[in-house]
């Protein structure tokens, strides 16, 4: 998995990369990083149809530098080092895998175990006080609470799984003697892998093979084996792999949570025979049992990371009030549609092709990211979801997927909002020497239908009917600066936005001209949008 591994003074954090991935100030990046001189969208990474992952800075104001050079886009290789700011990031693609870790290996034993005694790694429920009569059972209850208590506040609050498994080792090494010990884990096809190695020396032997013959019966009957000398134990007379080592005592133990096996804990000792005891079993047999807790700990919390980094991303799509209905389960978007009314807003550049003509395809589509960040961030904030980009033509949704209030309104003011944003993204460019952008914005209310079309595989949400259709040829009638609404939205906001009537238009598709208006501000209004609309007013 390619990584980026991101340094800013004597902080290390290490990210997953995903196929798209964005990094910036702002906390919606998928990689935040809190650097005064990194934009608050500065660059992007995408996984390219080859697996390549492309690095593309968005037009930082001050740039992204690799080997000393400032670079647009640029192709990461393995152990590329990039800065952004006062931030140092290196790039790993497919990271080696530990020297150690190589070299364990799970060798083939006979196919039929000769296992002939079984210990269970439960380590059952605690007898009541009144009914201890044994003080030897006394005695283990108290152990397993020592180890557990001990295991606990070595391990904390760790849920960094690199960092959890060497302190799980070094705790079962103080308790036992052992000489190595391993750990494995399960990955996501439920092959268990060896994910740390510790030795008593800090050397890494030459080679570390597990008995398949032990493996099979810690895994099919989440036992613990115990072999007190494993090259004169009969039970293991035909498993070669221990024989030819010349392990002298093992003890391999299942990481149990909720009857679920996650992995295996083992532990060997070279020289000293007998080395593990009954005894040493039931105490690493308790500690397995509380390093699992905290294993699964450790997983849930990377993956409540990774939803939350998905929830990021399709905040990116629909307002972060509907993603949280739908991650609250009190909203279902499922494939078939109804009949709804909605406002839909169509915003489209003027003069995009003229304006692209002979410029590099990857500027315009910078072009284009950096004014669909700013029109979608106002769209949202009024409530609106994102239907669709069509090329440079943005669609959105207001009253879908789920029903607000007085939605022509919003719409109207957020269209105002998007020209007002507009002049101020235009200053920027301008002071870029960069030619500005010019909009024209239709809007359209009405009865259309609603749902998620497509196959089983892909299914987009969307809006169908004539009043969509509508919507997309009021945006054409606009011109450059203009927000042109149809004579159904008018009858919304009549009276709270000021609104010029204009001669009625003819569009394609509908026999009869409709009567539109151009709106030019709002109208002082009694109840304002609280928190949406900051501009000024006409009145």
């Amino acid at each position: 998995m390619a990584k980026l591994i991101v340094i800013s003074g004597e902080e290390r954090q290490e990210f997953e990369l995903a196929a798209f991935n964005t990094i910036g100030r702002h906390p919606d990046n998928t990689i935040q990083i809190l650097d005064r001189i990194i934009s608050k969208e500065h660059a992007q990474i995408q996984r390219s149809a080859d697996g390549r992952f492309l690095l593309r800075d968005l037009r930082s104001l001050n740039g992204t530098f690799l080997r000393g050079e400032r670079v647009t886009d640029h192709f990461l290789g393995d152990g590329d080092e990039f800065t952004m700011g006062s931030t140092r990031i290196v790039f790993v693609d497919k990271p080696k895998a530990d020297d150690a870790l190589q070299r364990v290996t799970i060798a083939p034993g006979l196919t039929e175990s000769h296992i002939r005694g079984k210990i269970q790694a439960s380590t059952g429920d605690f007898m009541p006080e009144k009914q201890i009569g044994d003080e030897k059972i006394l005695r283990r209850d108290y152990e397993r609470l020592r180890i557990g208590h001990e295991l606990a506040r070595a391990v904390g609050s760790e849920l960094d799984l690199d960092k959890l498994l060497p302190k799980i080792l070094d705790k079962a090494f103080e308790l036992v003697g052992a000489d190595r010990g391993v750990i494995l884990l399960n990955d996501d096809k439920g092959e268990m892998q060896p994910r740390f190695v510790k030795t008593r020396s800090g050397k890494s032997d030459p080679n570390i093979v597990l008995s398949k013959t032990v493996m099979a019966e810690v895994v099919n009957n989440k036992a613990a084996v115990l072999s007190s000398d494993a090259t004169m134990d009969a039970r293991f007379s035909g498993a070669h792999s221990i024989i030819m080592q010349g392990i002298r005592s093992t003890m391999t133990l299942p990481l149990l949570h909720a009857g679920d096996l996650l992995g295996i804990m083992h532990l060997d000792s070279l020289f000293t025979s007998n080395a593990f005891t009954e005894k040493d079993l039931q105490i690493c047999t308790g500690m397995a049992a509380q390093a699992a807790i905290s294993i699964q700990n450790a997983r849930l919390a990377t993956r409540i990371e990774k939803e939350a980094q998905t929830r990021a991303q399709i905040s990116r799509l629909v307002p972060p009030s509907v993603v949280e209905q739908v991650v609250k389960g009190e909203l279902t978007i499922e494939k078939g549609g109804r009949l709804t009314e909605v406002t839909m807003l169509f915003s489209d550049i003027r003069g995009f092709t003229t304006m692209s003509d002979g410029r590099p395809a990857q500027e315009i589509v910078n072009t284009l990211n950096e004014y669909f960040e700013v029109m979608v961030d106002i769209l949202f904030k009024y409530s609106g979801t994102l239907d669709k980009f069509v090329g440079d033509e943005i669609i959105g949704l207001f009253g879908a997927p789920i029903a607000i209030d007085d939605a022509p309104f919003k719409a109207v003011a957020c269209a105002l909002a998007m020209l007002q944003a507009l002049e101020e993204f235009n200053r920027t460019r301008a002071a870029e020497n960069q030619a500005p952008i010019r909009i024209g914005i239709g809007i359209n209310t009405g009865n259309v239908i609603t749902g998620t079309i497509g196959s089983t595989r892909a299914l987009q949400y969307t809006c169908i009917g004539d009043a969509m259709n509508v919507a997309s040829r009021l945006v054409n009638v606009a011109s450059s600066g203009e927000i042109i609404i149809s004579e159904h939205t008018f009858k919304y906001v009549a009276g709270r936005v000021e609104a010029t009537a204009l001669p009625p238009v003819r569009v394609k598709g509908k026999a009869e001209e409709l009567k539109v208006y151009r709106v030019t501000g709002l109208r002082n209004v009694q109840t304002p949008l609280p928190g949406e609309w900051s501009g000024p007013t006409n009145g």
